[in-house]
């Protein structure tokens, strides 16, 4: 079942000398499947991706598993102990990149929590940055 909802994403980019953060309030979906939740959203402008539905699924204690479609086009799974090489869409074309994920956290239930997550990213096992990504949940009507 799916229930609408507000969603407060926080993701804070660093490459070991910068950092960037980005928050997005966005109104979405919670679903819950037999295997966890999916969030869904729409992106805008200020996360670069306007045009684009992101899904967040959710499984167990331990992955993440993010799919953007639509302008671009990214599947990226973080998932505790196993480096997954995945295929990040941006506006500039698409990569191959290499995701290990440090953290993966929810509080996710069928009135919403929070999912968060860590995770470091490599081309061609060269470091490209660290990411963190923490997202609230609340039934739709209700933005922090």
């Amino acid at each position: 079942m799916k229930k609408d909802v507000s969603i407060r994403l926080l993701s804070t980019q660093s490459d070991g000398n910068a950092s960037e953060e980005t928050e997005l309030m966005s109104l979405g979906t919670l679903e819950m499947t037999d295997k966890g939740y999916i969030i869904s959203y729409e992106e805008t402008e200020a996360t670069g991706f306007e045009g684009s539905t992101t899904s967040l699924e959710f499984f167990n204690s331990n992955k993440v598993v993010m799919n953007r479609r639509g302008s671009v086009v990214s599947n990226l799974v973080i998932e505790m102990g196993t480096k997954h090489h995945c295929s990040y869409g941006t506006p500039y074309g698409e990569f191959m990149v290499g995701i290990n994920a440090t953290r993966v956290d929810s509080t996710i239930g069928s009135s919403g929590g929070v999912l968060s997550f860590h995770y470091v990213v490599d081309v061609n096992s060269s470091y490209v940055g660290d990411f963190d990504v923490s997202v609230e949940i609340k039934p739709s009507g209700i933005v922090s």
